[in-house]
């Protein structure tokens, strides 16, 4: 169907509010966004293997005719088409299968030109469960509000944020479907003083790469999601970096994106070459870094258990084709490829069609990627210290 392609989203997630709850999960600067295939890989004259459909993938098979069948009959009886959709998916088996209604569909895809609504700004949980501004937009509404990284939030609309976790909040803040322009009223507290700002939504663009310079040389570049313009963004921040530095990727928390910009950051340090493998109703194909990649500056990766999808293939190429030290914890394990089709009440409802591997032909789903060096705390610290031990002039 027009303006769809083969997508593995972060996670499924049946429910509308569920799902956009766990999308918008982290921080509201960063969607979490979809991770979308374009329909061929393979280079001209490179054959695919075939294997039996379904062989060995553990998933579910829903006939996308039974599905549109279902909405079109609930429909008919004036029901929901989205909720029987829902039903036949649950009913399949294919645990990352989820149906979204049409406005959280475009929702998506607005994360994936990198646009998002909301306020500017990315919520943690600190000690004792307060919620804190973790990171503030700059130019957005909480910055011209004066909001600050390390403000507690402690209501939103009148709602105390004590106790629930980021993604609530981050719901709340950005409102479920909330336009640009609309209100939102932020109970703010910075040491005794406390305050209350409304802040007008507004369609921000977000940062999705950033890059700081340490002390020894090195760069840290910070990937939080793979949306439209990052793969390009992470090969001028490599290509512009002094001779030698080396470069500590940040990967942690990063819950997915574009496969095509991973393919595309992991082409800032392959020169050419597989990148992943994945099968399509039992058909193999591939994913090949773009030649002239930069193969000689050290690297390191850090992973966690947020570090999920397109990230978690970026990583794997890294680690399989020797590009990379990776460091922290094992990543989230979301492997599943999916296809989108339109059902006739206008929502979209996403079934699983494979998986993707590794270079090492490694199975992400359900298992993760395990990184070179286990470490739970101070894992950045400890990524500095490889990266130095690999010459980095970190």
């Amino acid at each position: 169907m027009p303006g769809l392609a083969l997508c593995m989203r972060p996670r499924g997630a049946r429910g509308h509010g569920a799902a956009l709850t766990f999308v918008f999960a982290s921080v509201l600067v960063t969607a979490a966004v979809t991770n979308c295939l374009p329909h061929e890989e393979n280079p001209p004259g490179r054959p695919v293997a075939r294997t039996a459909p379904g062989a060995g993938d553990g998933r579910g098979e829903v006939d996308q005719r039974e599905l549109a069948r279902a909405a079109a009959e609930a429909m008919a009886d004036g029901k929901s088409g989205a909720k029987a959709a829902e039903e036949v998916v649950s009913r399949s088996g294919d645990r990352w299968g989820v149906v979204y209604d049409q406005r959280e569909f475009e929702e998506f895809e607005q994360a994936l030109d990198g646009r998002y609504t909301g306020v500017g700004l990315s919520a943690r949980r600190a000690a004792g469960g307060l919620i804190e501004v973790a990171r503030v937009q700059r130019g957005g509404p909480a910055d011209r509000a004066g909001l600050r990284p390390g403000d507690r939030i402690r209501a939103v609309d009148g709602r105390p944020v004590d106790g629930r976790s980021a993604a609530e909040v981050v719901a709340l803040l950005r409102g479920e479907g909330a336009p640009p322009g609309s209100p939102v009223a932020v109970a703010v507290q910075r040491g005794t003083r406390a305050w209350t700002r409304t802040l007008r939504r507004a369609s921000l663009a977000t940062e999705d790469v950033t890059v700081r310079r340490l002390a020894g040389g090195a760069l840290t570049i910070r990937v939080e999601a793979f949306t439209k313009g990052t793969g390009r963004r992470v090969r001028d921040a490599v290509r512009t970096a002094p001779g030698g530095a080396g470069v500590l990727l940040d990967l942690r928390g990063n819950s997915g994106g574009l496969v095509t910009e991973a393919v595309t950051a992991a082409s800032a340090f392959l020169d050419g070459g597989l990148v992943a493998t994945y099968d399509v109703h039992g058909e193999d194909r591939a994913l090949y870094a773009q030649p002239g990649g930069d193969t000689r500056r050290p690297v390191v990766a850090l992973v966690d258990g947020g570090t999920m999808s397109a990230a978690e293939l970026f990583a794997g190429a890294l680690k399989d084709r020797g590009r990379a030290v990776t460091v922290g914890s094992r990543t989230f394990g979301k492997g599943a490829v999916q296809l989108p089709s339109r059902l006739p009440d206008g929502s979209v409802a996403e079934l699983t069609v494979g998986h993707y591997r590794t270079p090492a032909g490694h199975t992400v789903d359900g298992r993760g990627i395990v990184p070179d060096v286990v470490v739970a705390d101070r894992a950045e610290e400890r990524a500095r210290t490889v990266l130095s031990g690999l010459g980095g002039r970190s």
